[in-house]
């Protein structure tokens, strides 16, 4: 007896399984295993990304690893400090600008000029009037680094020795930096620079006794860290070490030679691209930027080297300091040259350097009322 299909009756097992049914089954399964892995994917992904994405109003800190994203809420920034030493009245001008500049940028942790005891008389700043020469004009730019820029005024001995060079004679000391123990971290910037952006996000690194830059233009010759940015955690053990390599060290060394000699292999490295940027390097002739990019093979760009630069130091010898004046030939002479970029020429360096120098006069103006020295009297 054959049996036939009723119109009223289902698909037989064996229609089921039909090539044709069987690829569109296999189709429908494989579309719906594709559509449930990428729902998957996607899940996965976000939630990496939630993870790895800053959360809002947080601290990037460099390390060799990549960024360490730390929100402000867990960061404690009384236990941190921004630190200048202040050893005449040429020097003070200077790290109040540098601290007006703390100021403009909205650093969080706390100011500390140390300035020498005796030298400036606080308590008769209301009597002294509003002078611009000598002690009276010291006590005013004191006052408004207090009262201005929030600055706490330490009075310590000015750290002197005999050496070779009297240039560098009371650099020594920055090292009381070490002994600063009210804080777990201070941040030393030397005076005769510029800052061209936060850099609170350096007190976030990972612990270390000491973090400097390489001293990167003494380099291949001179493989050295330089001490004009220097981030310490200050104890009684480290202060110790620093007061004794200070009387052993000969007249020629200073204040970077002794950290050298401590701390050369096994201090941080704070990446000098970014926080070690010196004026000089825009005079550097083609071939020789690669001791500051790093690389023989990254091309030389002036305008991006300077936008990202935060910490800009100015060091061009033979010219002297912007504020100690300079001859106008002098000036010329070392300034950077124009170069010719692909048949034109391009003076973008030039105009950068100058555009610094400008910019430092004109602040020393306007926030220490002179260009170059204060007048004695």
């Amino acid at each position: 007896m054959i049996v036939t299909k009723s119109p009223t009756m289902g698909p037989s097992i064996s229609d089921l399984f039909s090539p044709r049914r069987a690829r569109v089954w296999v189709a429908f399964t494989l579309t719906c295993a594709l559509l449930l892995f990428l729902a998957r994917q996607r899940g996965a992904a976000a939630e990496w990304n939630a993870g790895q994405q800053p959360p809002p109003n947080s601290v990037a800190a460099p390390d060799e690893q990549g960024p360490k994203e730390v929100h402000e809420d867990e960061v404690d920034w009384s236990k941190f400090a921004y630190l200048q030493y202040v050893t005449n009245s040429h020097y003070l001008c200077n790290s109040v600008m540098l601290f007006g500049q703390l100021h403009q940028h909205g650093s969080k942790a706390d100011r500390v000029m140390m300035y020498p005891e005796g030298m400036f008389n606080l308590e008769v700043s209301e009597a002294a009037g509003r002078g611009k020469g000598g002690k009276r004009h010291d006590i005013e730019l004191l006052n408004k680094a207090r009262d201005d820029f929030n600055v706490k005024l330490v009075p310590v001995s000015v750290q002197h020795r005999a050496t070779a060079d009297s240039t560098w004679a009371e650099s020594f000391t920055k090292l009381l930096a070490f002994n600063q123990t009210q804080y777990s971290r201070v941040l030393s910037l030397d005076s005769d620079a510029v800052l061209l952006g936060s850099v609170d996000e350096l007190f976030t690194l990972p612990p270390s006794p000491v973090a400097m830059p390489r001293a990167y233009w003494l380099y291949p010759e001179e493989k050295k860290l330089a001490s004009h940015i220097l981030l310490v955690e200050p104890s009684a053990e480290e202060f110790e070490r620093v007061l004794d390599a200070t009387n052993k060290g000969g007249e020629d060394e200073y204040d970077m030679e002794i950290l050298n000699t401590l701390y050369q292999d096994s201090a941080m490295v704070i990446p000098h691209r970014r926080y070690a940027l010196l004026t000089q390097v825009f005079r550097w002739e083609d071939g020789e930027h690669a001791k500051y990019l790093g690389s023989d093979r990254e091309e030389w760009d002036p305008i991006e080297v300077f936008n990202e630069a935060k910490y800009l130091h100015f060091s061009d010898w033979p010219l002297p300091k912007p504020w100690l004046g300079a001859a106008e030939d002098l000036r010329q002479r070392l300034e950077p040259k124009c170069r010719d970029k692909d048949g034109v020429e391009s003076c973008v360096e030039r105009d950068i350097w100058n555009g610094i120098y400008r910019d430092f006069h004109e602040r020393r103006q306007r926030v220490c009322g002179y260009l170059i020295d204060p007048p004695e009297g």
